[in-house]
Formats: structure tokens, C-alpha cells, sequence
């Protein structure tokens, strides 16, 4: 009994061992040419900076060294079960390249993944090629065994090397297969154990410090009380909106009602012009009901997802609104609801403030963000400060990680762009 579980724990550990093999041999093939490719480019690009080329390409050389760190963080956690925390900094709000550069280059998290790749170019990829070492290492021994040294030694004198082991015939090659059955039985159980050494040296280098996960909280504690503030505030407008309102009206339709009982039959005429009183305000009342319905969460938005709500909402504006939408799925209703009431709202200030003739909505979905652009021909100027509805906007956005990005030089034209982090269905 004892020989058949050792017989199976040797074979599921050979498999272990040769899965992180092949999974380290794939490592190390992409480690040291996009390390060199990507440390390269960084310090080229920074080196530009001053020159003016480097704020254009700078932002986008770090997006790709962060999408490089967030890809061996998805492999640490699938391969191995590490978990490699990140806390990266919200972009600022706004889309001049220069401010975006300066912020990249302050972000903690961001410097991290740079000087992680000169360690991964070296020590990363001694520890990826390892695990492979040590499997494919004893069966080169056997391959030797089998006859392998005959292509070598082909003239009197010629030696084939099998680590120390002088192979020049039938009787040393056989002791390099010994020497390859030797290795396997000591090692075979660190091939996985190796892997998981990358991974882990990995998330000492680009794993986020305790302070810096402490900043992410902050974060996502303001974010959450400004979210609480905001249902605070929309609960308050919905009450004064009903008080003031549809049930303004109802009251007064009751009081109609009441009259109209009394002068049925006294004065007739009278009673009829109440009636159509009361009728009118019944529209009414249900015309503000409506409102304030599709002012909680519209039932296109509900019904047919966020691109065609966006779509419905261009139709009601004064100014023509070209609406784009690609979106392969729909995101979480609450992601989809913060995304139509901050297109609503930034709409809004356009018709309003802008000045503008022609609107342009794009509605995407890349690289696991939902992107949204308003773009309009006003007069520009606009600005995310306190006191904006922009503002506003921002704090919406950030209680999904969102970000806001405006750009509005003077005499326009202004462009505002909405991201949130999410994923479709």
C-alpha cells in the first residue's frame, strides 16, 4: 500500500515538476527580451522629457511597463497561488501629457515596476530558467545514455562534456545517464518550489509596501463616504422634488375632488371647469412622477443598457449629438448607472455653458475599462476644480476607481473623458 501511494506521489510530483518547467522555459524566453525592451525604452523616453518627445511617449512606455507587471501578477496568482498587491495612484484629472507624465513618474507603484525590470532581467531569469534546468538537465543525461554523444565524437580523441562526465564511449555514457538519474532523484521536488522563488522575488520588488496599500484604503474610504453623501443628497432632492411637486398637485387634486362633490348639482358648470382642472393636474403630477423616475434610474437604461440610454439622452438635447457606441456586453448596473448620470451630467454643462454647436459622444470598452468621451466645438475653459459639476462627476466616478480627464483650453474645444474599471457581460 505504502509502495502505490509513494508510486503516485512520485508521478504527481513529476508532473508538477515538468509543468514548471515548461511554465518557467516560457518565462524566461519573454523575461530578458521585454525587460531589455522595456527598460530601453523607459530611459529613453525620460531622457526626452525635457525635449518635449518624451511627454508623448513616456505615458505610454510606462502603461506598457505596468501592463507587463499586472501580466506576472495574473501568472504569479494563476500559476503559483502568490498574491502580488498593487496600488497604483488614480490619473489626474486632466489630459495635458505633461501633467499625466509628472504624475506617472511620482506614482510609488510606477517606479517600482521600473526598477523591477533590470532585477527580472537578471535575477528573475535564473530563477524562470531554473525549474527547466533541473528537469530537462537529467534528461539530456539520459538522451546521452541512449547514444546521443555518437553525433559529437565522431574522430579518435573528440569528447562529449555531460556536466563533469567525459562521455568518449558506451561505458561513460552510461555513467552520464546515472548522473541524470542522480539529479532527478534528488531535485525532482524543486522545480515547483523554484517557480514560486520567481514569483516571490518578484513581489518583494513590485508588491505595494504597507504604506502604500495604507494610502489605497484612505482612498477608498473617502471614496465610499463621498458615495454615501452623494445617496444622502439624491434621497433629499427625491423627497423635496415629491413635496414640492407631484405631491403639491395631488393635494390639490383632492381638494378639487371635494369641491366638485358639492357643486355637482348646485352649479354644474363650475364643477366641469374643476374637472378639467383636476384632470390637468393629474397629467401633470404624472408627467413629474416620470421625471423623477427616470431621474432615480431611466427604464432604457434598465432595459436596453447603457448605449442606447446614452442614445435617448442626445435625442432630448437642443444642440445635434453624435452618439458612437461599441460595447460588446453590459457592465454591472451600478457601473452602468454611474456612467449615464455623469454622461448626463456632462452634457448638461455643454448645452449650458459651452456655447457649442455639435457634440460628440464615444461610448468603448478596452483593456477592461469602460471609456466614454464627450467632445464639443464650444468655447472651452472648462475645469475640474471645487465648485464644477465636474467635481461632482469625479467623486462619482471614484467610487468605482473611475477617472475623470479634461481637456478645455480657451476657445475650445473641450474634451472630456470618463474611465471606469470594469468588466462586461
Amino acid at each position: 500500500m505504502n509502495t502505490d501511494q509513494d508510486r503516485s506521489a512520485f508521478r504527481s510530483g513529476a508532473k508538477a515538476a515538468l509543468l514548471a518547467a515548461v511554465q518557467g522555459l516560457v518565462l524566461a524566453v519573454v523575461v530578458l527580451p521585454c525587460g531589455v525592451a522595456f527598460l530601453v525604452l523607459t530611459l529613453l523616453s525620460v531622457a526626452l522629457v525635457p525635449l518635449g518627445i518624451g511627454i508623448v511617449t513616456t505615458p505610454a512606455v510606462l502603461t506598457g511597463v505596468r501592463a507587463l507587471a499586472d501580466a506576472r501578477r495574473r501568472l504569479a496568482a494563476d500559476w503559483c497561488g502568490i498574491r502580488i498587491p498593487a496600488a497604483y495612484r488614480p490619473l489626474p484629472r486632466t489630459a495635458n501629457p505633461w501633467t499625466r507624465t509628472v504624475a506617472l513618474l511620482r506614482d510609488p507603484q510606477v517606479r517600482r515596476d521600473v526598477l523591477w525590470l533590470p532585477v527580472d532581467m537578471t535575477a528573475g531569469f535564473v530563477t524562470a530558467l531554473a525549474p527547466a534546468v533541473l528537469v530537462f538537465f537529467p534528461l539530456q543525461g539520459f538522451l546521452v545514455g541512449a547514444g546521443l554523444w555518437r553525433a559529437s565524437v565522431r574522430e579518435p580523441g573528440d569528447v562529449y562534456w555531460y556536466a563533469f562526465v567525459p562521455v568518449t564511449g558506451q561505458a561513460t555514457a552510461l555513467c552520464a545517464a546515472a548522473l541524470g538519474a542522480l539529479v532527478v532523484a534528488g531535485t525532482w521536488r524543486f522545480p515547483p518550489r523554484l517557480l514560486a522563488a520567481h514569483f516571490r522575488l518578484t513581489r518583494t520588488v513590485i508588491g505595494a509596501s504597507r504604506a502604500a496599500l495604507a494610502e489605497r484604503v484612505r482612498v477608498l474610504t473617502e471614496t465610499r463616504r463621498d458615495a454615501v453623501d452623494t445617496s444622502a443628497a439624491e434621497l433629499r432632492r427625491i423627497e423635496r422634488d415629491l413635496h414640492d411637486g407631484a405631491q403639491a398637485r395631488l393635494v390639490a387634486m383632492g381638494m378639487d375632488l371635494g369641491t366638485i362633490e358639492m357643486l355637482v348639482e348646485r352649479d354644474p358648470a363650475q364643477a366641469k371647469r374643476l374637472l378639467a382642472q383636476a384632470r390637468r393636474n393629474s397629467a401633470e403630477a404624472l408627467a413629474e412622477l416620470r421625471d423623477l423616475v427616470r431621474g432615480i434610474h431611466p427604464p432604457v437604461l434598465a432595459e436596453r443598457g447603457l448605449g442606447d440610454a446614452v442614445r435617448a439622452l442626445a435625442l432630448r438635447l437642443p444642440v445635434p449629438t453624435e452618439v458612437t457606441v461599441e460595447l460588446p456586453g453590459r457592465a454591472d448596473a451600478p457601473v452602468e448607472s454611474a456612467a449615464y448620470f455623469a454622461v448626463s451630467e456632462v452634457l448638461t454643462n455643454a448645452v449650458k455653458h459651452s456655447g457649442a454647436e455639435r457634440i460628440r459622444v464615444d461610448v468603448h470598452h478596452t483593456d477592461g475599462r469602460l471609456r466614454i468621451i464627450v467632445s464639443d466645438d464650444g468655447r472651452g475653459g472648462a475645469a475640474a476644480g471645487a465648485g464644477s459639476g465636474l467635481a461632482g462627476i469625479e467623486r462619482r466616478l471614484g467610487t468605482f476607481d473611475g477617472v475623470l480627464a479634461v481637456s478645455s483650453p480657451a476657445g475650445g474645444p473641450t474634451l472630456v473623458t470618463l474611465e471606469i474599471p470594469c468588466v462586461l457581460s
